[in-house]
């Protein structure tokens, strides 16, 4: 081989090298990419809204410390389901919009630099891809439940991809004592519960009753599917001057009849006793409790089992709330109706309700406790149930008619049956201003 040919052959071999580089440069940039072990992480930030609840935000493990951000850099895939359950493809997987994004720690505060980045996400009552939770049907009987909700974030600009959820924050269901449960000749309860800030002080304690879809082991689920944790909150609280929040749940349905089967009031429920002493029991647990300021309330099954305990105790609850009765009128006596008629009630309801028809449930009631001389009852009858916040339409966004609970959380409701305001002192309230100055006479 001549000494020209070695040279050629040296020069080919070099200049196929960056080649073979160039081939495989994204494969080894893959490959050898320096990630934190945070790297591919996210928290979630759930909170809950009229409708139910939603990821509001999205909070991004960063492996340096950064400064800025850009929401247009990221986009967001979900992909929801539940073993056993098909669900529609665009209720199972599309991307989401990110609103909003800034530099922040681990649990979204903002900061000005951190380790973390924070996407803030579009939320409506028809973005169903926002939601961790489905209304799922399983032997004819529907119930909320928490699903699989997978995400996957890209930053279009580094190509860096998180799809590995580290932790949940649930801002108002995180002030709530989960793990509740009792026992009562065979009945097990669970239930939520929220302890207040206390300086011994007498305080009220709320009961609040969950709908039928909100049955269960798990009592997450009847604070944040129809936004009962909200009694909670800093604005309720304020009202009440603090307040104790009790939130049992049915394993099944509150008005589950001894053959399995629904009552509506023409034979006993199989959790009405059990439920009464849960609630006694608590009180009896937390001293602090006034027992003269003891309000429950319920939403649609939860309203029927508020009213039960209040027909079978008039004189152990110093007021009802009740939002979308399902109890029926025509099983009520006039002996109930006089024992009741001094327990001050109010009743929210939709005139669209489809699920408890009010001409069967509380429009007679209501008129035949007024017949009977009830004084302090009191019955907020909407049209429709529509968006409060303004942000979705306004009186024109008509939600589910059956939805009336959304007036009672939100202490929207403050006008009676006739619409005038109702008054207390001679001032206009709403209904959660009324509930925190009823109280039983020691």
């Amino acid at each position: 081989m001549t000494r020209k040919t070695i040279l050629r052959l040296i020069f080919m071999g070099l200049m196929t090298i960056p080649l073979i580089l160039l081939a495989n440069r994204d494969h080894t940039k893959k490959a050898t990419a320096p990630f934190s072990d945070n790297d591919g992480e996210y928290n979630l930030i759930i909170d809950g809204y009229d409708w139910g609840p939603a990821v509001s935000k999205i909070i991004l493990f960063m492996k340096e410390p950064t400064t800025e951000v850009k929401a247009e850099n990221f986009t967001v895939m979900a992909k929801r389901s539940y073993d056993g359950v098909e669900m529609n493809p665009e209720e199972a997987i599309g991307g989401r919009k990110v609103v909003y994004a800034y530099v922040s720690d681990e649990k979204g505060n903002k900061v000005e630099q951190g380790n973390h980045i924070t996407l803030v996400m579009f939320v409506g009552p028809e973005d169903v891809l926002g939601s961790p939770i489905k209304y799922i049907r399983v032997n004819n009987r529907g119930s909320n439940k928490w699903i699989n909700y997978e995400l996957t974030i890209t930053d279009s600009t580094t190509k860096r991809v998180w799809n590995s959820e580290s932790k949940r924050f649930l801002p108002l269901i995180d002030k709530f004592n989960l793990t509740g449960k009792y026992s009562h000749n065979e009945v097990s309860l669970s239930f939520a519960s929220f302890e207040p800030e206390n300086d011994d002080q007498k305080l009220p304690l709320i009961i609040w009753l969950h709908g039928g879809g909100e049955g269960g082991n798990d009592p997450s689920i009847p604070l944040i599917a129809n936004r009962a944790a909200n009694y909670a909150s800093k604005d309720i609280q304020r009202i009440f001057k603090g307040a104790y929040v009790l939130a049992p749940q049915s394993p099944t349905f509150w008005m589950q009849s001894s053959s399995g089967a629904y009552t509506r009031g023409e034979e006993n429920d199989i959790y009405n006793e059990a439920l009464l002493a849960l609630i006694k029991k608590y009180v009896a647990d937390h001293p602090d409790i006034d027992p003269n300021r003891i309000y429950v309330g319920g939403c649609s099954n939860g309203g029927y089992m508020a009213l039960k305990l209040i027909l079978l105790n008039p004189n152990y609850f110093a007021a009802g709330y009740i939002s979308a009765l399902a109890y029926q009128n025509q099983y009520i006596t006039n002996e109930q109706v006089e024992k009741i008629k001094d327990v001050p009630i109010w009743f929210v309801h939709a005139k669209d309700d489809g699920t408890t028809v009010p001409e069967k449930t509380v429009v007679p009631l209501y008129k035949r406790l007024i017949n009977a001389g009830a004084i302090n009852v009191h019955f907020s009858f909407y049209d429709h149930v529509t968006d409060i916040t303004g942000f979705f339409g306004g009186d024109d966004y008509y939600y589910n008619g059956h939805w009336s609970w959304i007036y009672s959380h939100a202490n929207h409701a403050n006008f009676d049956f006739d619409g005038s305001p109702v008054l207390l002192n001679n001032r206009p309230v709403a209904i959660m201003e009324w509930l925190a100055e009823q109280r039983n006479e020691p």
